[in-house]
């Protein structure tokens, strides 16, 4: 049950794979005069870079690798405090948590991203970035994101995990902000199972991103090195095989946009008109299509129509929602197994509980999933139709919407 590029694994895909196992080079570095060296981590993140017409982009294991690495390049650290929404898969709050950062959760509002009314109501003296999450496709509201954070002198790290491929008013999420992370699991617009990108304009940035994600490198490494590291880094680095599974992938990722959005508005076209249903709002046309979120007057309307159609509200939905994070609720980090202990980065003063944030809560207790490209029961999803969906699957499953609605 993937997001819309696994469902369109093909030829391409065993093409650029085969081109790496048949070359013996698996490593992302290799000799550039050897021919057999095929370069693939490379060539994506520079189709990648100009594809979200940013100058520089690194590709990494995974989409949490990408969040702390941008929060590793900003010098985002200790006692320093990121307002980031409620809402959002946990990544977006543990990779703070890992930079020994303090997370600030602050509400959303019906477009299911940051409420920028909470935003300037969290900030302290100890703010030091917004992470807007484009949730689920839709982008944040940039441009109050922006203006906020200019004016408070603020980093801005966009989370755009589950939006490659989405635009903001002509721009593509990830390019807005001072520095953009993706992911590409298999849950995603594109995917290659597992992988992560890191995009920015500053080439300081860039450096210290590059290096946080490999042993402290300089980006113009291509074999092994000894000496020269400019910083204390980890090891992040995307394989050749990955990277090679993400790069077809990128190259089909327009055809996904455009095939999302049609089927999107065939079932939306629809459904549009039905008493009680009306949708999240959405901040940019240029949103990924991948979900079709329905809001219904009351949380009773919500969960009687996801009993009839067997599916969950987004409440209910499991751990994108804070409320169902328990880890970093009862704020605990590993020592060892069976053995966890309170963080001492997170502030003492700022306290996480359920329902700390109830517009969050009573939002996603009115909301419903509907799968378009991401078929996805943990995110409430599990009900929809997918990106190979024919007419008349669309049709069948508008009527099914269409009954349970009216009975309740």
């Amino acid at each position: 049950m993937p997001g819309p590029g696994a469902f369109l694994i093909g030829e391409e895909e065993k093409k650029e794979v085969l081109d790496v196992l048949e070359s013996g080079y698996l490593f992302r570095y290799g000799n550039e005069d050897d021919p057999e060296f095929k370069h693939k981590v490379a060539t994506l993140e520079k189709e990648f870079a100009g594809y979200i017409e940013k100058e520089h982009c690194v590709a990494l294991t995974s989409g949490t690798a990408a969040l702390l690495t941008c929060l590793s390049a900003l010098g985002i650290g200790p006692g320093d405090e990121v307002i980031v929404p409620g809402y959002t898969f946990i990544a977006s709050i543990s990779s703070i948590i890992y930079a020994k950062a303090i997370p600030v959760l602050a509400e959303i509002d019906e477009s299911l991203t940051i409420d920028t009314d909470d935003i300037e109501k969290k900030i302290t003296e100890k703010t030091k970035a917004i992470m807007p999450v484009h949730m689920l496709g839709n982008p944040s509201d940039m441009d109050k994101v922006m203006k906020i954070a200019k004016k408070h002198n603020l980093y801005v790290i966009e989370d755009a995990c589950q939006a490659a491929g989405a635009s903001y008013k002509g721009r593509k999420v990830g390019s807005i902000g001072n520095i953009g992370a993706f992911s590409l699991n298999v849950f995603k617009t594109i995917s290659s199972g597992d992988g992560g990108l890191v995009v920015t304009d500053d080439k300081t940035v860039y450096e210290r991103a590059f290096g946080f994600h490999d042993q402290g490198h300089k980006p113009s490494r291509m074999g092994v090195e000894v000496g020269e590291r400019s910083i204390i880094g980890l090891n992040f680095r995307m394989n050749e095989l990955t990277g090679a599974f993400a790069l077809a992938q990128l190259r089909r990722i327009d055809n996904i946009i455009s095939t999302l959005h049609e089927k999107k508005k065939k079932l939306k076209d629809k459904i549009s008109g039905i008493e009680g249903i009306r949708f999240r709002k959405l901040n940019d046309s240029g949103e990924c299509g991948t979900l079709l979120t329905i809001l219904f007057e009351s949380k009773e309307k919500a969960e009687g129509f996801c009993k009839i159609v067997g599916t969950k509200t987004v409440y209910n939905s499991g751990w994108h929602v804070y409320n169902n994070m328990e880890n970093i609720l009862g704020k605990k980090m590993p020592t060892k197994i069976g053995c966890p202990f309170e963080c001492p980065f997170y502030g003492k003063e700022i306290e996480y509980r359920k329902h700390m944030l109830p517009k969050t809560d009573d939002i996603l207790s009115r909301a419903v999933n509907i799968s378009i490209g991401v078929v996805d029961p943990g995110l409430g999803a599990g009900f929809g139709i997918n990106i190979l969906s024919s007419d008349k699957e669309i049709d069948d499953c508008a009527k099914s919407i269409a009954r349970a609605a009216a009975e309740v």
